[in-house]
């Protein structure tokens, strides 16, 4: 599961390296904030035109709004599981034509026991969320993808975020055989710290001096 992340100017940085020129305002995408179902958040997704090479596809920022309005007219879809997302009607036409990447600097997960843990890349500012979205009546609306927690995840959760390498970010986006193949990939480790853990270190010290 994925249920809220960050973003910050070390993942504006990135997306800045990976969008073509003139693709984006900067100042739509500079952000420091938690970003929640249902909030707008950049987004990277396939342009609609060739890069100064004249060969290559491009890609872009949209603004868009996470999670798919429920079918029951109730809350919104933010997840969808990788393992079967290709073959759910709610989902198929969307992953097959509209693949996205979702740029964060971390995320947060909670385990049984209501603690909070934050979860980033291990050697990376940057995470690279796979995500795939639709149009509505009120605009574009993205979900992210989940697969089987790894080792530095499933301590907390069983589920994770389908994170994509920065050079996977074009394969995902532009090619469904290879974006296919991507979600077959092992997860990266993670590094895990918990907000609760630091608050039980300092309670234990002795302040009473």
């Amino acid at each position: 599961m994925c249920g809220r992340y960050h973003f910050n100017y070390q993942a504006v940085d990135e997306m800045q390296e990976l969008l073509a020129d003139g693709s984006w305002k900067m100042e739509l995408a500079v952000e420091d904030r938690d970003i929640r179902p249902g909030d707008m958040a950049p987004v990277i997704v396939a342009g609609g035109s060739l890069t100064k090479a004249g060969n290559d596809p491009k890609l872009q920022m949209h603004r868009q709004r996470w999670g798919f309005p429920s079918p029951d007219g109730k809350g919104l879809v933010f997840n969808a599981r990788s393992e079967t997302v290709f073959d759910k009607p709610m989902f198929r036409e969307s992953v097959s034509l509209r693949r996205a990447a979702v740029p964060g600097t971390w995320f947060y997960e909670w385990n049984k026991s209501k603690e909070k843990y934050t979860f980033k890349k291990e050697g990376s500012r940057v995470l690279f969320l796979a995500g795939f979205y639709s149009l509505y009546e009120d605009g574009e609306h993205f979900v992210i993808l989940t697969t089987e927690a790894n080792f530095s995840m499933s301590p907390v959760h069983d589920r994770m975020p389908v994170i994509l390498e920065r050079e996977d970010v074009g394969n995902w986006i532009f090619d469904e055989a290879k974006a296919r193949s991507i979600l077959r990939k092992s997860q990266p480790q993670l590094d895990r710290s918990c907000e609760y853990e630091q608050q039980t270190l300092f309670d234990l010290l002795d302040t009473s001096i």
